[in-house]
Parts: C-alpha cells; sequence; structure tokens
C-alpha cells in the first residue's frame, strides 16, 4: 500500500510540475510585450504564481515521494536506473529553482513596480529567451525521468 501510495504521489507530482511548465511556455509565448506595461504585468503576475504555487509544491512533491519509495523499495537502491532519476532529479530542483522561479517571481515583482511607476520598463522582458530555453531543458530532462520510470533500464547494478 505504501509503495502504491509513493508512485502515486510521485506520479501526481510529476504530472503538476510538467503540465506548470508546458502552460509557462504557453504564457510566454502569448505574453505581451512589455510596451503594453498592465497586460504584461497580470501575465508574469500569472507566471510567477504558477512557478509558487504549482512547480515548487509538484517538485516537493516529485522529490521527497521518489526519495520515500527508494526507501520503501529496497530494489530501488540497487537498480542504476533510480539513482540515474534521483541525479536527474536533483538537477531539476536546482534548475527550477535558480532559473525558473526566481526570475519569474522576479520578473513579476518589477514589472508590478514598472507598473506603480517604480521601476523603468525599459528593464523588462530581459529574461524571456532564458526562461523559455529553461523550461524547455527542464521538460526534456522531466520526459527523460519519466522513461527511465517506466522502461526502467537495466544501466548499472549497483553492488550490495
Amino acid at each position: 500500500m505504501r509503495r502504491r501510495l509513493m508512485k502515486f504521489l510521485h506520479t501526481m507530482g510529476a504530472a503538476g510540475l510538467m503540465g506548470a511548465m508546458a502552460a509557462l511556455l504557453v504564457m510566454l509565448s502569448v505574453a505581451p510585450p512589455p510596451s503594453a506595461l498592465a497586460s504584461y504585468a497580470a501575465v508574469r503576475g500569472a507566471m510567477g504564481a504558477v512557478a509558487t504555487w504549482i512547480i515548487l509544491p509538484s517538485l516537493a512533491l516529485m522529490l521527497v515521494s521518489g526519495l520515500l519509495a527508494m526507501t520503501l523499495n529496497r530494489a530501488f537502491l540497487n537498480a542504476g536506473w533510480a539513482w540515474l532519476k534521483l541525479a536527474t532529479g536533483v538537477l531539476m530542483f536546482e534548475g527550477v529553482l535558480v532559473y525558473v522561479q526566481g526570475p519569474m517571481q522576479q520578473e513579476a515583482e518589477q514589472s508590478a513596480g514598472a507598473l506603480a511607476g517604480r521601476v523603468d520598463p525599459a528593464t523588462l522582458a530581459a529574461t524571456l529567451g532564458p526562461e523559455r530555453n529553461t523550461l524547455w531543458v527542464l521538460l526534456v530532462v522531466a520526459t527523460a525521468n519519466v522513461v527511465l520510470g517506466i522502461w526502467r533500464p537495466r544501466l548499472i547494478r549497483l553492488p550490495r
């Protein structure tokens, strides 16, 4: 029962994370230019909220449930694919925090500041390209993690 619960929670975390990243990519593609300041600030505020309230909890759920699944299923401790998933999961955690959530939250705050007249609107939208690229890379890594979890290739058997 605990194994199935961990698998369910891990799957839900992965679905939330990948869905939120896809949603952010769509929002980036339809975001108005900073010259339409009110609309731009609204979209960037929504993106900051998605990054904070969907991506971070989904990522935490995915990582914690994956670690718990490894401790509950001793076979995972000796499976190379499980350790590869763990390594890429840690990379996902760092990538999301440093290159997605942080910049999106900062841009949301700056665009709100520009709307209030405290920030120069010319400084906005500098991170759109890197954010888009990072989201694509993280989606590829997340997809590879799903493939590893389903396919479970015999990469390396760790000695007992």
